[in-house]
């Protein structure tokens, strides 16, 4: 029998998504399933866009230029000027999705073996990608008592090496909710410029700030022009996962030349998604205000439904739509399993994703969940009353077992 390749029996199976089956299995019996597990939301796609693909009406579906159509590339130069983002089209490149954006600055500025700085924990995909193209990820941890917040600039500069090529952010954060400050982001401007390496800014959630903060570009900082790399997509803005529209942008020419090659290499991203996009693009951005509102609302009831369960930590998440709580449990991964295959709680139970494969560094995160408030108010209430039942019941569980072990050796 052939063998697979040593590079996919090594790949990281999706923290996000692994524990599905058991999901699907439970519904099966009967048990309702709140799913907080993926970053999918419930909100409906505007209508512009649905309305947009339904209408597309060219006779032949042909390739599209590879750098993206004309019209999406200066609909997205337009929406950048509108955010006080200095991107002109000529340094903009419509992606299949965020993921093929990601993938193009990896493939562009580094080569098999490089270093790309990351603050774990982080979107657990850059570990896939950085895997795919022979790339290393050295992460240096933040911490759930202070928020996720970045660590000072001395404690950077300490983990650059000859091999380092860039650091990799996201901001607002997935998976912990964090909304960095103007400072954090000129701290790092000052150590990419001064060490020569650049950031590669994921900013796909820039529209989602809560308590009256606001977002800041990694271009909105003097001096980036050369060092700052910008990942982006329609996916989250506009609850249009399916649609694989993202873009990368720098104002740094060389960059952008060797991801056109890359681009050229795929052909082309979806075209009758980029007219969808479009649409979506020209809407007014007052269509934000109220999504923003929901948002806040989903966020304020996981905050109020996680205050009930006993020795959790979690500061209250700022921006995107996701926390990483800390449990007073020791396994996350199995508590995430048991919730799915021994408990119910009025006949539900929710799908979450453990922590630990959103770090690289072996240990971590191994009693943290993160939760994605994806879902309606009111169902979101529910999960976290299941939820908070569950932890209690299972730190429980856990001090039995820790008081029968020391009894068998005692």
């Amino acid at each position: 029998m052939k063998k697979i390749s040593t590079r996919a029996r090594d790949m990281q199976a999706s923290p996000i998504r692994k524990l599905i089956p058991y999901a699907v299995a439970a519904r099966k019996r009967g048990i309702n399933v709140f799913p907080l597990n993926i970053g999918q939301p419930d909100i409906p796609t505007p209508a512009p866009i649905r309305e947009a693909i339904k209408n597309f009406d060219q006779e032949v579906l042909a390739y599209s230029p590879s750098q993206g159509e004309d019209f999406l590339v200066e609909s997205f130069a337009g929406y950048y000027r509108n955010n006080r983002i200095d991107l002109a089209a000529e340094d903009i490149i419509v992606t299949t999705g965020g993921s093929e954006a990601i993938f193009f600055a990896f493939l562009s500025i580094c080569d098999a073996g490089d270093e790309v700085l990351v603050f774990e924990p982080f979107y657990t995909n850059y570990n896939g990608m950085a895997f795919e193209t022979g790339i290393t990820l050295k992460a240096l941890t933040t911490y759930a008592e202070d928020g996720f917040q970045l660590p000072p600039v001395d404690i950077i500069e300490k983990a650059i090496t000859p091999k380092t090529r860039a650091i990799l952010i996201c901001n607002p954060n997935n998976p912990t909710g964090t909304v960095y400050p103007r400072k954090a982001l000129e701290d790092l401007a000052y150590v990419a410029k001064k060490h020569e390496i650049y950031v590669i800014a994921d900013e796909v959630y820039r529209e989602f700030t809560y308590d009256g903060l606001a977002h800041t570009s990694i271009l909105q900082i003097e001096g980036m022009a050369q060092n700052a790399i910008l990942i982006d997509s329609i996916s989250k803005r506009y609850s249009a996962c399916g649609a694989r529209i993202g873009v990368i942008a720098s104002k740094n020419k060389a960059v952008m030349g060797a991801c056109m090659k890359f681009a050229q290499a795929r052909l082309s991203s979806p075209t009758v998604e980029q007219w969808g996009a479009r649409a979506g693009m020209m809407m007014d951005p007052s269509y934000f205000e109220p999504i923003l509102e929901e948002y806040q609302r989903r966020r304020d009831a996981v905050m109020e439904g996680l205050a009930k369960a006993e020795g959790v930590i979690c500061k209250t998440p700022t921006g995107a739509f996701y926390v990483i709580v800390k449990l007073p449990i020791k396994d996350a991964e199995k508590f995430a399993q048991w919730l799915l295959t021994d408990f119910n709680h009025n006949g539900n139970s929710v799908l979450v994703a453990p922590a630990a494969g959103f770090y690289a560094t072996p240990g971590m995160g191994l009693n943290e969940i993160r939760i994605s408030y994806v879902l309606e108010v009111k169902k979101l209430k529910k999960a976290m009353e299941t939820l908070a039942v569950a932890i209690n019941q299972y730190k429980k569980i856990e001090e039995g077992q820790n008081n029968q072990a020391c009894a068998a050796n005692g």
